[in-house]
């Protein structure tokens, strides 16, 4: 699965330590939403087309072959798509495969790696690079990524008050930061 067409293999040349949360219980329920919301009808199920449209939406445009071959060992027999405890061994497999898994979150690497992963992150929200994250831009990504909470600015609002912690409207890279790594930190 690529972004584009113009490179065919996709090259991975470190490791990622925020792929998954510090926390079990944590990953746990950011991939049951992350599975809630790619399951577009609700039954249970994310169908090949179902998680095709969900990578088209962040911006990956899979080819449904490809998509296809990568998902269809994990789909048990007889069912229409992948269930939850099929999505969550696709996930360990990638996380294994393409970010080694459990690494040493502790290392100067794996901090350098952390705010590089928090910078780029950082960047989608900030969509004109600004620099800051205003309401306006935090709910056209909650809209791309079909959550309900893009659908109401009032609490798009009432997200950024939370953690605009020098209460001039917008969040900052320091602010997302701290946001970030405390929610990774909670058990």
């Amino acid at each position: 699965m690529e972004s584009n067409g113009e490179n065919n293999k996709k090259k991975v040349t470190s490791k990622s330590p925020s792929f998954s949360l510090r926390s079990p219980s944590l990953n746990a329920l950011r991939l049951q939403r992350i599975f809630d919301l790619f399951d577009h009808n609700g039954d249970g199920f994310i169908t090949l087309e179902e998680l095709s449209q969900a990578l088209s939406r962040l911006g990956l445009n899979a080819n449904l072959t490809d998509l296809k071959s990568t998902v269809e060992s994990y789909i048990q027999p007889g069912n229409a798509g992948l269930n939850f405890e099929d999505f969550s061994s696709l996930h360990k497999t990638l996380d294994d495969c393409f970010f080694g898994g459990d690494d040493d979150l502790s290392s100067p690497a794996a901090a350098a790696a952390d705010e590089s992963d928090l910078a780029e992150a950082f960047k989608v929200f900030d969509e004109n690079g600004d620099g800051f994250i205003c309401a306006r831009e935090l709910q056209a990504v909650l809209k791309k990524l079909g959550l309900p909470e893009g659908g109401e600015m009032e609490r798009v609002e009432r997200m950024i008050i939370s953690v605009d912690r020098n209460k001039d409207g917008r969040v900052d890279f320091f602010e997302f930061k701290n946001m970030m790594r405390t929610v990774k930190q909670i058990s």
